[in-house]
């Protein structure tokens, strides 16, 4: 989707966000809204054995109702960096690709970042580069009222909102369980599919 591209923060956004700013000249990632609980701003979700399971950054959100998103700072009195990296693993460790680019996702997720909004950033900056989609993502400096603007997904990718997203079959390491998981983390396809990645977007 050619032009600019405004998005929230994510932590290892879905295939579907990335299906948003693949073709994006420009992408802007929200940095002026409020903080939203529940949401794919500190979660993802990933196939593992048992089924879907979601991975959730733990955060402070401080003693009033409305915090700044560039203010949300993670929570390390839970272990949660060890939880992730190996719920990876266990999860994707026999895929196609998963030596090529765990290492890449792990190395950050381990780092000791104080805000959300930069361990997310960094994040999508590496998956970028992962699919090789040559643009540099900036934040956003005002907050813009939702639906001004043509390419605005801020708010339309959540995990509270059935998703009209039709996401093309892969091959998944539990397909034969579980069948088809659609609404995955990029990290889904990227593990299982690697440079054919952006095909199934």
């Amino acid at each position: 989707m050619p032009g600019n591209v405004f998005v929230t923060s994510a932590y290892l956004p879905s295939a579907e966000y990335f299906s948003k700013i693949i073709r994006a000249e420009k992408i802007f990632v929200e940095a002026e809204e409020n903080y939203r609980k529940q949401s794919y701003r500190n979660r993802c979700y990933i196939l593992a054995s048992q089924g879907p399971e979601h991975l959730v950054v733990p955060v402070f959100l401080g003693s009033f109702h409305r915090t700044h998103i560039r203010d949300i700072r993670i929570d390390y009195t839970r272990r949660w960096q060890k939880v992730h990296t190996g719920a990876l693993a266990a999860a994707y460790g026999s895929s196609a690709f998963f030596i090529y680019y765990y290492g890449i996702i792990e190395e950050i997720i381990l780092r000791r970042y104080k805000f959300l909004l930069d361990l997310n950033m960094d994040l999508l900056t590496a998956l970028l580069g992962i699919l090789n989609i040559d643009v540099k993502p900036e934040y956003t400096e005002t907050f813009m009222p939702a639906g001004n603007a043509e390419g605005d997904f801020r708010y339309s990718i959540d995990p509270k909102k059935k998703s009209s997203y039709i996401q093309k079959e892969y091959f998944q390491v539990f397909r034969d369980r579980h069948g088809f998981v659609p609404g995955l983390s990029i990290v889904d396809l990227i593990f299982n599919m690697g440079p054919e990645t952006p095909g199934y977007l």
